[in-house]
């Protein structure tokens, strides 16, 4: 693992997201390009089916370090990560959600703490969440299920902003989840057993203020479930 991060792979697992999508762009390449000498931006179109794959693809035409990879067909946000992570080139990887709900710009704060701890994943944690009270529920009753299935406590497992070493994606067992949110779960479950090291950081989290999330659909909520359940009898 490198002591030093100079090289960074960002991506943005997008859908549907012609309202910020721009905005997220520029302001991510250019937090990147202030932070590490040698990086890339991946965003990862989940077969959009709005203006955001032009939008996107414009961008990158006028900058090299930015590329857009294509899902064809929706496959989910699990997919968009794998696509993500399994793309990248550089030795450390992040992302973010392409809503516009986070600032790059607190990349900052993760590489210290990374320098500081020298964890292997720094994984953000909300200090205020902009989101209505039973999807904060939610979400703790999930943590509070991934405790009792793997022992695994954080504060916050889905929070859409992680810094992580390629490390820790080559040695891991290959991600599997596609269409639900199991893949945060997955990832750092595996990570764990794998005896990985984490850091966490506070981040700020903006409301959205175009389009719709799909992470609270109930056919996405059953799919993680599921995938929960085989990856605790997998690993039994």
């Amino acid at each position: 693992m490198d002591a030093l991060i100079n090289g960074l792979s960002v991506f943005l697992p997008t859908y549907n997201e012609e309202g910020s999508i721009e905005k997220v762009i520029k302001d991510t390449a250019s937090a990147a390009s202030k932070n590490v000498q040698k990086w890339e931006l991946i965003v990862v179109d989940d077969g959009s089916t709005d203006s955001t794959n032009v939008i996107a693809t414009q961008l990158a035409l006028s900058n090299p370090n930015i590329k857009v990879i294509r899902h064809e067909k929706n496959s989910g946000y699990g997919a968009s990560l794998k696509t993500g992570f399994y793309n990248a080139k550089y030795s450390w990887i992040s992302f973010i959600d392409s809503d516009g709900q986070f600032d790059f710009g607190e990349i900052d704060k993760f590489i210290e703490k990374q320098k500081a701890t020298g964890a292997d994943l720094v994984i953000g944690y909300y200090k205020k969440r902009k989101v209505s009270i039973s999807k904060v529920i939610t979400s703790k009753v999930w943590e509070s299920l991934i405790f009792i299935f793997f022992g695994l406590k954080v504060h916050d497992i889905d929070c859409g902003f992680k810094l992580i070493s390629k490390d820790v994606i080559n040695n891991i067992p290959k991600l599997e989840s596609e269409r639900g949110a199991f893949i945060s779960s997955e990832l750092l479950i595996k990570a764990k057993k794998k005896h990985f090291r984490f850091a966490e950081v506070p981040v700020t989290h903006y409301p959205r203020l175009r389009g719709q999330g799909t992470g609270r659909k109930l056919n996405v909520i059953i799919e993680s479930f599921v995938d929960l359940f085989k990856l605790w009898i997998r690993l039994k």
